[in-house]
């Protein structure tokens, strides 16, 4: 066999590798985990319409078997502003809920002021289905808050580890009833935290409880702009009211 033809087969069989790795990383990451965010910000007089859509889309979701949870949310301050999060057990099943003849978002995108915004998440320490699934007590008025948080360059790694040493302490505290921290896979510097708890006592606990001090004082100082209170969001459970 000559050099050249020798050649010619080394970059073909070179070629197809590329192209089986590359299948390959397709197939990988649809069958990665899927956490993700959306933001809605609806028009006058398209409130309630797209709060059922919301709470119907929602409602399909958790019936699937590769659900992991989902939630649909108005913000307290803007309530012309509403969230779905949502986990799944890969991309692909996230996709097929979207894509799907009553899943998808496209029918309500005339009722928007803007585009839907859907921001990918990688969680951190992650909660398993059974801990995103356990409900509150019938005592409880749960509240969910969502911080985002913008770091200085070079400090994420910080965050992440001031987190780490407070998360199981976060968990454990008596008045929560979830507590994540993810990390926005468009941005790892930018990070997201969803906190669950049982009552506003609860969460004013959660304040003043000594492992936060830490996490505190990071955000005093280490964040891209201040004060961080501007990236906290308080959610509202949609209801059929």
């Amino acid at each position: 066999m000559t050099v050249k033809k020798t050649t010619s087969l080394f970059n073909k069989i070179l070629s197809l590798m590329t192209i089986c790795l590359m299948l390959a990383g397709t197939r990988a990451t649809a069958q990665a985990p899927a956490a993700v965010l959306t933001r809605f910000e609806v028009k006058s007089g398209y409130e309630k319409t797209l709060r059922k859509t919301l709470q119907e889309y929602v409602k399909q979701a958790v019936a699937r078997e590769n659900n992991i949870m989902a939630e649909a949310y108005h913000e307290q301050e803007k309530p012309s502003v509403l969230w779905i999060i949502e986990r799944w057990d890969s991309k692909s099943a996230l996709q097929e809920m979207r894509e799907g003849a009553t899943g998808g978002f496209k029918k309500i995108e005339g009722m928007l002021a803007q585009p839907a915004r859907t921001i990918y998440i990688s969680d951190l320490e992650p909660l398993s289905k059974n801990e995103w699934r356990r409900p509150p007590e019938k005592e409880d008025e749960p509240i969910t808050i969502m911080l985002f948080v913008d770091s200085k360059p070079g400090t994420e790694g910080t965050f992440r580890q001031v987190y780490h040493a407070a998360m199981p302490q976060f968990r454990s505290e008596p008045g929560v009833i979830n507590y994540q921290l993810s990390q926005l896979e468009e941005d790892s510097t930018q990070f997201v935290t969803y906190e669950k708890f049982r009552s506003e006592d609860a969460f004013q606990y959660h304040l003043n409880f000594p492992p936060i001090k830490p996490v505190i004082d990071y955000l005093n100082t280490s964040i891209k702009s201040q004060p961080f209170q501007k990236g906290l969001h308080r959610l509202i459970t949609l209801t059929s009211k």
